[in-house]
């Protein structure tokens, strides 16, 4: 029989205590409580978060985890209302002046930024939050709806969408008061995804005249192909980076709860969101994420909290079933 020292070249030792800084695939006996323990990858896992106040469906997000923003969306009517999250539970924050869905958002949960979006019509609104009231910006330069957003209130970045019908591939950066042109995204979409920044952007997924797997990086004045999505879906949320996004949710002809995790080139999935949704808001990063509101039939306020695989010391136990 091959033993682990033949494997990994080292023998289990015996210590007292646990090593403080253990290798991946290290297998130690603690003496003092009679354990064998070893350091593995833990599995990334969704966690069931607070619930929104207000359950809806085409929101917006922005911010982290543990600060995050929920603004816009649709119930039975279109959403003015604002949430904010602490990592736990969900408060009222101030109400946009526009009422709207289908909108574009980017930023921080005290610098959060609005814009374009559907009333009974497509809109070029933009809105800034300081935290607790929303005052307007800048308008976009092409109004539309569906499109996606990524960077920070004062270096944002807005793309795709759909205006009278027709898909849109214009992208437009924001400096904090006026927004300008960029390069236009190469497949006109609407209800991506989107994650990064202004000079580092990413979008992915969406609808053409079918759903999409393509995803584009951003480099701050052109658009690039990256590698696809493994399922094409529309109406999925992303947070995260340009190299390490995170895109999850979304639609196909039914509702999905597929996660999948970017590294700059490939998409590989991960586990699966627990409620299957789409039209849902997403905030944070790809090892810390979150999900929330959306449709799964019904609107949902449901909050799920995404934890990336992650390096821990585990007890090996045996069994003989």
């Amino acid at each position: 029989m091959t033993t682990f020292k033949e494997i990994r070249g080292t023998a289990v030792q015996s210590v007292s205590s646990d090593p403080s800084n253990p290798e991946e695939g290290q297998i130690w006996y603690n003496n003092s409580i009679g354990v064998l323990k070893g350091y593995a990858l833990s599995a990334a896992a969704w966690a069931s978060g607070g619930n929104m106040g207000t359950a809806r469906r085409r929101l917006s997000g922005a911010g982290t985890q543990t600060s995050a923003l929920g603004f816009g969306g649709f119930t039975t009517t279109n959403q003015s209302a604002t949430e904010e999250y602490d990592g736990s539970s969900w408060t009222s924050g101030g109400s946009l002046a526009t009422a709207r869905r289908n909108l574009g958002g980017a930023g921080t949960q005290t610098a959060g930024l609005a814009f374009g979006g559907f009333t009974t019509t497509q809109v070029a609104n933009t809105e800034e939050y300081d935290g607790s009231a929303w005052t307007a910006g800048g308008n976009l330069g092409t109004a539309r709806y569906g499109l996606r957003g990524a960077g920070t209130q004062t270096a944002g970045l807005g793309f795709a969408g759909l205006a009278s019908g027709v898909f849109q591939s214009a992208t437009e950066e924001y400096d904090g008061s006026a927004w300008t042109a960029g390069g236009n995204i190469n497949t006109a979409r609407y209800g991506a995804g989107s994650a990064g920044t202004q000079t580092a952007g990413l979008g992915f997924g969406g609808y053409t005249t079918v759903n999409s797997n393509a995803t584009e990086e951003y480099d701050g004045s052109a658009w690039t192909t990256g590698g696809n999505l493994n399922t094409a879906r529309v109406y999925l949320a992303g947070c995260g980076t340009q190299t390490a996004a995170l895109g999850f949710a979304g639609l196909t002809t039914t509702e999905l709860a597929n996660t999948e995790e970017y590294n700059g080139s490939t998409w590989t999935n991960s586990t699966n969101m627990a409620t299957a949704r789409n039209s849902l808001g997403g905030a944070g990063t790809q090892t810390a994420g979150l999900g929330f509101g959306g449709i799964t039939g019904s609107v949902t306020a449901a909050t799920e909290e995404f934890t990336g695989a992650f390096l821990a010391t585990k007890t090996i136990t045996t069994s003989t079933s």
